[in-house]
């Protein structure tokens, strides 16, 4: 089984594809009805007129063009040649009329597609944002992009392509049955005797090309994936020399999907030439049989040849049966993998917005036994309690992968905890909507994201346009004015991707200014000055004084010096509280703060420092 099932993809498609799946697209289409309703009738006025032209040139052989060939009156002679002329205008006014039809047709199939596409992904992108982190640290971005990208293209081909297939193909297909039944059912008969091997050459097809087809999509995502990974690793990767490495296994990926092409292109080499063979049977048939029966009457030399032109249009859909059945299995295995992520559960909803409560002020954030495991059977927090007041500054010491950072993440619910329970104001967090939280928040990480795009967007991204005054403002307090010296468009200057073009302390100010843009309540530091150089810490250290002024803040530090001033200091080992209380009173109990202390005043690299502030703790 490939990779990428064990994960939240194919699942459902293992046995073969549920063709109910398309059910699902009708809420897509129903706004668009009227451009989808005018190009149906479209086809069927198209279908007409391809069904009409071989009737003119039968018309105009055994009418106009054979008696007069074996002579006769003048006047016969030329009344022939004006029905021949007429034919022959009636033939002109309906190829324009089958080229209008045909383009006004593609505009409004084409234009339906795209509108359906646009909502569809406008849809899917929402979604996406809004699932819960746990989802995207199980499936890799590149396959997630491959939704956003390719699966939805595969389903604007199914709209354009397939959809006149099965309202144009198929209607000539039967169309044309039947009028070649009208003609002479007999010949109509014997012309049918191939279609018994071309059905057993399309199940055939199908039943192949459905796992090729499959594992395509698969291996396309996963190229995605590792093209996602490289770009995004290329640093670590050329600095341990490991691109023969990476090549190799992106070597061993890419032979997969061209082996799985190559299998591909037999399928069709078979299958296309097949059907090629089995129409011209069909004209042979038609030749021999039909034309045997001319010298008696029974078939006419016009209807003859009207026979051998429905045959060619009879078999030039067939013969596109393999491009369709392609878009077909690309659509419904894109489908599936849309809807899977649909379908995705998010623990994270939202309350009904009727019950929801009002949140005037955070006055108390309680942690109440609480546990959490990113994997079943792995906890990594367990019986957490404690309160974050108003106004109070607790901070979260602990070793690497005592649970510090996850516990942070709790609060903005970007988790949901596995038991227990958070109480805001002393209502279940889950009760609260999660906007009314987040808008009172800030959250300043040890890498913090930035976006490409300007240095003014990074900062105010997502609030109003603030006025100059504002501006300036926050960039004196997060200590930015070295910054935008440096930057020659000053708050205008684009940043590259991850923040490239700038340092990771000038990222730790932007994420600074973007906290005091949003003027918290609470503040939430992870590890804010743990990479970067004693200057650029003392500039985020005077930004964070400001930030933290009459606010509720929560510190997770690695250095107790930042933590010593904390109303309330919380031990954190293996998951589990150890320890909890003041510098002084954990100092006096000489418990694992107090050798975790020790240990790090021994330590010359970083010597502990007090606190440069009264009654608050000094800062990350």
């Amino acid at each position: 089984m490939p990779r990428e099932s064990l994960d939240f993809e194919e699942v459902r498609s293992i046995g073969g594809y549920d063709f109910r799946q398309l059910l699902r697209l009708l809420p897509l289409i129903r706004p668009h009805r009227a451009l989808l309703a005018g190009s149906i009738a479209l086809v069927l006025l198209i279908t007409l007129l391809d069904l009409a032209l071989p009737l003119l040139i039968r018309h105009a052989i055994d009418r106009l063009i054979l008696p007069p060939s074996g002579g006769g009156p003048p006047a016969a002679v030329e009344a022939a040649l004006q029905g021949l002329l007429l034919t022959a205008a009636a033939f002109a006014l309906l190829v324009v009329l089958h080229f209008l039809f045909s383009f006004v047709q593609s505009v409004l199939m084409e234009t339906t597609g795209q509108r359906i596409m646009h909502d569809l992904r406008m849809r899917l992108y929402t979604h996406t944002q809004d699932l819960p982190l746990a989802f995207f640290a199980k499936n890799p971005v590149g396959r997630v992009v491959t939704r956003l990208t390719g699966d939805i293209q595969n389903l604007y081909e199914l709209f354009t392509s397939l959809l006149s297939f099965l309202f144009k193909d198929l209607l000539l297909i039967a169309g044309i049955a039947a009028v070649l039944l009208v003609l002479d059912w007999r010949l109509a008969l014997v012309t049918f005797l191939v279609l018994p091997p071309v059905a057993a050459a399309a199940a055939v097809f199908s039943r192949r090309a459905r796992e090729i087809f499959r594992t395509l999509r698969i291996q396309a995502a996963e190229i995605n994936t590792r093209f996602a990974e490289t770009i995004g690793g290329l640093r670590l990767i050329q600095i341990h020399r490991a691109e023969t490495r990476n090549f190799e296994r992106f070597a061993r990926l890419n032979l997969e999907n061209y082996r799985t092409g190559m299998d591909q292109i037999r399928v069709l080499a078979v299958f296309l030439p097949l059907i090629e063979v089995l129409s011209l049977a069909a004209v042979a048939l038609v030749i021999g049989y039909g034309g045997s029966r001319i010298p008696g009457g029974a078939v006419s030399l016009g209807a003859l040849v009207a026979f051998l032109t429905y045959i060619r249009m009879f078999f030039r859909p067939l013969r596109d049966l393999a491009e369709k059945y392609n878009v077909l299995q690309n659509a419904l295995a894109s489908v599936e993998r849309i809807f899977l992520i649909f379908d995705t559960p998010n623990p994270l909803r939202e309350p009904p917005a009727a019950g929801a409560p009002r949140l005037t002020r955070i006055e108390e954030l309680r942690f109440e036994n609480v546990d959490f495991a990113y994997a079943p059977g792995e906890p990594v927090l367990r019986g957490i309690s404690f309160a974050l007041r108003r106004g109070a500054t607790t901070a979260v010491v602990g070793p690497t992968g005592a649970g510090k950072s996850t516990l942070l993440q709790l609060i903005p619910r970007l988790y949901e905890p596995t038991a227990g329970r958070i109480l805001l104001n002393g209502i279940d967090l889950r009760s609260w909507p999660k906007a009314a939280i987040r808008d009172r928040l800030a959250l300043v990480l040890q890498d913090p994201t930035i976006f490409s795009g300007t240095l003014r967007e990074n900062i105010f991204q997502g609030l109003p346009p603030p006025r100059r005054a504002e501006e300036a403002r926050i960039v004196e307090a997060a200590r930015l004015e070295h910054l935008l010296e440096r930057l020659p468009a000053g708050l205008d200057s684009r940043l590259g991707e991850g923040g490239s073009t700038i340092s990771t302390g000038e990222r730790q100010l932007v994420a600074i200014a973007r906290a005091f843009a949003r003027n918290p309540e609470i503040i939430l530091f992870d590890e804010a000055t743990s990479a970067v150089d004693s200057e650029t810490e003392q500039a985020i250290q005077e930004a964070l004084l400001g930030l933290l002024a009459e606010r509720t803040a929560l510190l997770v530090a690695h250095r107790l010096s930042t933590v010593r001033a904390a109303e309330e200091i919380l031990v954190l080992l293996g998951g589990r509280i150890l320890e909890s209380g003041t510098h002084a009173a954990l100092m006096e109990r000489r418990g694992f703060y107090f050798r975790l202390h020790q240990a790090q005043a021994e330590d010359g690299t970083r010597p502990l420092r007090d606190s440069p502030c009264t009654g608050r703790p000094p800062v990350l």
